[in-house]
């Protein structure tokens, strides 16, 4: 089994997992099994022998098959409750303009266009090294030492003024830090017993990165997963009336530092996990849809409200 260490051991046979949901409604959810070829050679983008995709994140040198445990689709109940902060995002800019934009290289025959990604999904990150490498990884940090993979999907958030003392993210914040890309996300606002969904996105439509902390953890059966955490803050002014949290976004000229290796000094790295200045923002109310994890057309991101 490979095995993922520091993204500076180049060398090192590592393990890419996607996880595709079938989401079949039911009350558990139901997923795919996955084949994985993997390449002998050093490519960074490895061929999925299923489906089309392409993974990344090192040499890979071994294939293997494994079944996901039920990872995606949270029961019917859950699945239309308005989660905490942060709790769901977007992403469905084109591959392509994403590579250039966090300038990681690849070139996968399928990418999935997502409108309302949900904890314990898999997110597109991208992580540094001598070159930066993009590839999924699951959300809702495992740590290494966790006796069970559970508790990921109660740390999908690290506080940003905790973050360099919980046992759970100081040895991630020193060493496993990521970008998660996303172009917009949802935050509930409650206006008397109601709950509106909010749609914040950059006035610009441009993409961003949210810091991010990953970890690999090993399951009983040997098998490696990659998981990550969003960090967040207090709110911009913007945000405030929505709620007193939101995520770190990181300041492009920011993010080359939030990826450097050689930085681990807690006191620069937590400098950075400030609020994003609101003038560069907007935020809209959306469909009721988008509470429902298996709503996951454009139709959740349709306004239905001023914008302000």
């Amino acid at each position: 089994m490979p095995v993922i260490l520091p993204y500076k051991y180049e060398l090192v046979p590592t393990l890419y997992k996607r996880v595709f949901p079938k989401c079949l409604g039911d009350s558990k959810g139901d997923y795919h099994s996955l084949v994985l070829s993997l390449s002998k050679g050093g490519s960074w983008f490895d061929k999925l022998t299923t489906n089309g995709v392409h993974g990344l994140y090192g040499p890979h040198r071994q294939s293997t098959v494994f079944r996901s445990p039920a990872l995606c689709c949270p029961s019917t109940k859950s699945a239309t409750i308005a989660p905490t902060m942060c709790g769901r995002f977007s992403l469905i800019e084109d591959l392509g303009e994403l590579a250039r934009r966090f300038e990681f290289d690849g070139d996968w025959d399928a990418f999935e266009r997502r409108y309302n990604i949900a904890p314990t999904q898999d997110v597109l990150t991208v992580v540094g090294g001598e070159q930066r490498r993009g590839g999924y990884m699951r959300w809702g940090l495992i740590p290494s030492w966790a006796k069970d993979k559970s508790i990921g999907s109660r740390m999908i958030n690290a506080r940003a003024e905790t973050v360099a003392e919980k046992p759970s993210f100081r040895n991630a914040l020193m060493r496993r830090r990521c970008l998660i890309l996303a172009d917009g996300f949802y935050e509930w606002q409650k206006i008397g017993s109601e709950r509106r969904p909010m749609r914040i996105v950059m006035r610009s439509g441009e993409p961003f990165a949210f810091a991010g902390l990953w970890e690999t953890w090993r399951d009983p059966e040997g098998e490696l997963i990659p998981s990550c955490t969003i960090i967040t803050t207090s709110a911009n002014d913007l945000l405030s009336p929505i709620h007193d949290r939101m995520p770190v976004i990181l300041p492009r000229d920011v993010e080359d530092f939030w990826l450097d290796d050689s930085v681990t000094e807690p006191d620069a790295l937590t400098s950075v996990l400030t609020p994003y200045g609101d003038e560069s923002m907007e935020t809209y109310e959306v469909s009721t849809l988008v509470n429902n994890v298996r709503n996951d057309g454009p139709e959740v991101m349709e306004r239905v409200g001023r914008l302000t």
